[in-house]
């Protein structure tokens, strides 16, 4: 790579090293007319382009410039200060899209976790803000359901009859019903239902033992237990309610730049990790 190739700026006194095609990405910038020397406010020295603004800010900006993606820490709260940051250099495309701060800003999740004990079966109903974290759970929970014989829901594995796997019931997108248990069939066989959630690999049939695990899943995967009631004496329902901070619908925003273009760009989602 030969030297003019290679661009130095002090933003701030942070030093940024890069192409000189990345700050040329969207040539109306001042950065691109920065690389091009027509753009007097940027002074050379010792080699190095000196810009007076704010370094920590700059280093989104290389992102976007690098990625063509706005994607944020989720503690990030400048979004005015990076915005007048974009405007400066000539950024509207990315000016635009941190004025709908909406779609960057991680929003609060809530879910609810319900919890029934009747006889030798367990009911489950587990109701989420969000369509996406629901649809996740959906596909790490498998009920498999099979014949057994003896009493009662410690009865050991019935590894002599094939298990097989039930579809869950979904009442909405935002929610799962599920139970697991036995229940009486004929003589001595039991109807039993295991749940396994992934990525743990055991089948668990005892309602206790099933809640544990899933609220250990759910603290594991960034969820915080913030209350615990029961809604009704009688039916022994019990109620457990998580929340977490999330990125809206774990999307960034994605910039599409026609070379040569005046500057204005399409914006567009795309999904970076499902079910997160």
């Amino acid at each position: 790579m030969s030297s003019r190739e290679v661009v130095v700026l002090s933003v701030g006194g942070v030093r940024f090293v890069t192409r000189a095609s990345t700050l040329q990405q969207f040539p109306e910038s001042r950065l691109a007319r920065m690389v091009n020397d027509d753009d007097r406010e940027f002074k050379l020295v010792n080699g190095e382009f000196f810009v007076d603004r704010d370094g920590a800010l700059f280093s989104y900006i290389m992102d976007f410039l690098r990625t063509l993606q706005v994607s944020l820490p989720s503690d990030f709260s400048d979004y005015q200060r990076l915005q007048r940051e974009a405007e400066f250099y000539g950024l509207y495309p990315l000016a635009d899209l941190l004025s709908q701060e909406h779609l960057l800003k991680p929003r609060l999740e809530i879910l609810e976790v319900r919890f029934s004990l009747q006889e030798m079966q367990a009911f489950f109903r587990i109701f989420g803000s969000c369509s996406t974290t629901i649809e996740a759970l959906a596909e790490q929970i498998t009920v498999f359901t099979g014949q057994q014989s003896g009493q009662g829901w410690n009865s050991p594995f019935p590894s002599q009859k094939p298990l097989i796997p039930l579809p869950l019931d979904r009442p909405s997108h935002h929610d799962v019903v599920f139970l697991c248990g036995t229940e009486y069939s004929a003589g001595d066989q039991f109807m039993a239902r295991y749940v396994s959630i992934k990525p743990d690999n055991r089948k668990l049939i005892n309602g206790t033992n099933v809640l544990g695990l899933l609220l250990d899943t759910l603290l594991k995967d960034g969820f915080r237990l913030i209350s615990t009631r029961t809604v009704t004496s009688e039916e022994k329902v019990e109620c457990y309610t998580f929340e977490r901070m999330k990125r809206a619908a774990g999307l960034a925003i994605t910039v599409n730049q026609t070379p040569g273009s005046s500057g204005v760009a399409q914006a567009r989602r795309s999904q970076v990790q499902k079910g997160k």
